[in-house]
């Protein structure tokens, strides 16, 4: 076996988290119409009425909340990427211009903590040696307790077939 296939032999988790996002690029198409439609024709009727001042606010509503959806759509694109293998556990916050290491730890000696609040996970964070960093909060409560018992599993396994 090459190096290359027992590497990946060896990998018990390359999970990637992508943030959800509700509106379609066609949606929010069809929403900035409707806004500017709205914003239009209150202008035409507050001009009408004498008001010159509120289509130049109108304007600017119109402008933050292109520039709110695309910092979303931006901020969209991170994806978090949580690798295990018997020897360490790393995060990385990719985008694709960029790759940036958030934390790397032995997977023998790192720990997982699931903070909970009645029924919801509100909280997975991998601490070592009072370190600690969250994982996975841009996932919903379901599924980040659904990722937290898969990435205790990807965790037990490793250490399991350690060495």
């Amino acid at each position: 076996m090459s190096p290359a296939m027992s590497a990946v032999a060896a990998l018990y988790m390359d999970a990637e988290i992508r943030p959800n996002r509700s509106l379609s690029q066609r949606g929010f198409l069809i929403l900035l119409g409707v806004i500017t439609f709205a914003n239009f024709s209150a202008a035409a009727v507050f001009l009408a009425m004498g008001a010159t001042f509120v289509p130049i606010f109108l304007g600017f509503d119109l402008l933050a909340v292109i520039v709110a959806f695309l910092a979303s759509y931006r901020s969209g694109r991170t994806v978090e990427r949580v690798r295990v293998t018997p020897h360490e556990i790393s995060i990385t916050h990719e985008t694709p211009k960029w790759s940036r290491e958030v934390w790397r730890s032995p997977t023998a000696f790192t720990r997982i903590t699931v903070e909970r609040e009645e029924e919801r996970t509100t909280a997975l964070k991998l601490s070592l040696s009072g370190r600690e960093v969250a994982v996975a909060e841009v996932l919903s409560p379901r599924e980040r307790a659904d990722f937290a018992r898969a990435l205790e599993r990807a965790i037990s396994e490793a250490r399991r077939h350690r060495g």
